[in-house]
This record gives structure tokens, C-alpha cells and sequence, in this order.
């Protein structure tokens, strides 16, 4: 026979309601006692019946246990506390935090000349401090700038000055090499010079050059 599902609500009839306990409470302080057997686990249990009467299991010590267990409960409060706490704090973090982002993009709509309509004169007059003081420092950044280039084309100049420098005397030095080659390549004049001497040659017998040199 199939045994019903049992209702969870208060058993109406009292004896059928102490049976039941009685039956429950001994099948409970059981499993508590398997339960710190099976699982070396540190178990506590305490019943108190209708009347008033107590039934307890304590795998080593009740009290023992139950001082653990106030310890454990005031650790975990105190833990609670220090989240609610941080909570809080973090919370009024935020808050401020969006107070002053409002505040900055209030500042910064005023700044580029939103929103003016509201601002008295004391304001303004902080206003157009404050941009005068934006519009120094931005000159002075580009002035900076500006000098930090300058220095670095100067020093570029003074790069390629010398490179053009190096390039000249090579420039020099092939130059001499080329004349110094061409000069050698040209003929000897002395050379030329035997070289139009008029040579006289003459061909006979003695007596007929003595002749014509005595003709001459």
C-alpha cells in the first residue's frame, strides 16, 4: 500500500499530533547523531516538546557548541556592520560625486558662455579671471612650443651645415685629383720643340757638298 504525502500543516487531533512528535523527534536526533558520525561534523540539536519538556543531542558539547555558535553569530554581525557601513560610506561618496560633476559642467557651460543669464556680476568677473588665466597659460604652453621647434630646426640647420661642409671637401679634393690626372696626360713642350727643329740632310759626294756651302 502506497503511503500518502503528508500534509504540512498542524495535526488537529492531539494524540495523533503527540504520536507524530514523538515518532519525528527520534527519527531527527538519529539523523543528527549520523550526521556527526558519518561526517565528523559538530552537531547541536534541541527540541522542546509542546509541554514544555527538552530533548537535545550534542555530538561533543552543548555549551561548547553554543558558545561557538553566539561567536560565529557576533562575527557575522559585526561583518553585516561593517558591510552596512561601507555601504553607507560609499553612498555618500557617490552623492558627492555627482555634485561635483554637476558643479564642473555647470562651470564648464559658463565657460563657453552658456548659461550666463543667472550669473550675477561677482561671478562673471571670476569667470573672466579664470579665462584670462586659461588664455595666459595657453600662450605660454605655445610659446614653449614654438622655442622647443625653433631649438629643434637649429639644430637640423647645424646638421646639414656640416654635411655640406663634408660634401664640399670631397667636392675639393676630386676636383685637384681630376687636374692633377690632366696635367699629366699633356705632351712634354721640349719634346714638341726637337720636335720642329728643321733637320738639313745632304745626300752626295763631299765634294759637292763643300761646293754648295761655299755657293751659300
Amino acid at each position: 500500500m502506497v503511503r500518502g504525502k503528508t500534509q504540512m500543516r498542524r495535526i488537529e487531533n492531539a494524540t495523533s499530533r503527540q504520536v507524530t512528535f514523538s515518532k519525528r523527534r527520534n527519527g531527527l536526533l538519529k539523523k543528527a547523531f549520523e550526521l556527526s558520525v558519518l561526517c565528523d561534523a559538530e552537531v547541536a540539536l534541541v527540541v522542546f516538546s509542546p509541554r514544555g519538556k527538552l530533548y537535545e543531542f550534542a555530538s561533543s558539547s552543548m555549551q561548547e557548541t553554543i558558545q561557538r555558535y553566539q561567536r560565529r553569530m557576533k562575527d557575522v554581525q559585526t561583518d553585516r556592520t561593517l558591510v552596512e557601513q561601507n555601504m553607507q560610506h560609499l553612498k555618500h561618496e557617490a552623492a558627492d560625486m555627482a555634485q561635483k560633476i554637476e558643479l564642473l559642467e555647470v562651470t564648464k557651460r559658463k565657460l563657453l558662455g552658456e548659461g550666463l543669464g543667472s550669473c550675477t556680476f561677482e561671478e562673471l568677473q571670476q569667470i573672466e579671471h579664470q579665462l584670462e588665466r586659461s588664455v595666459s597659460s595657453v600662450r605660454a604652453k605655445k610659446m614653449q612650443v614654438f622655442r622647443e621647434q625653433i631649438e629643434k630646426l637649429k639644430q637640423k640647420e647645424k646638421a646639414l651645415a656640416t654635411e655640406n661642409e663634408i660634401l664640399c671637401e670631397k667636392q675639393g679634393l676630386n676636383s685637384r685629383k681630376e687636374s692633377n690626372e690632366e696635367r699629366q696626360n699633356e705632351p712634354c713642350p721640349e719634346s714638341n720643340e726637337n720636335s720642329d727643329v728643321e733637320t738639313k740632310l745632304v745626300i752626295g759626294p763631299p765634294e759637292g757638298r763643300i761646293k754648295r756651302a761655299q755657293q751659300k
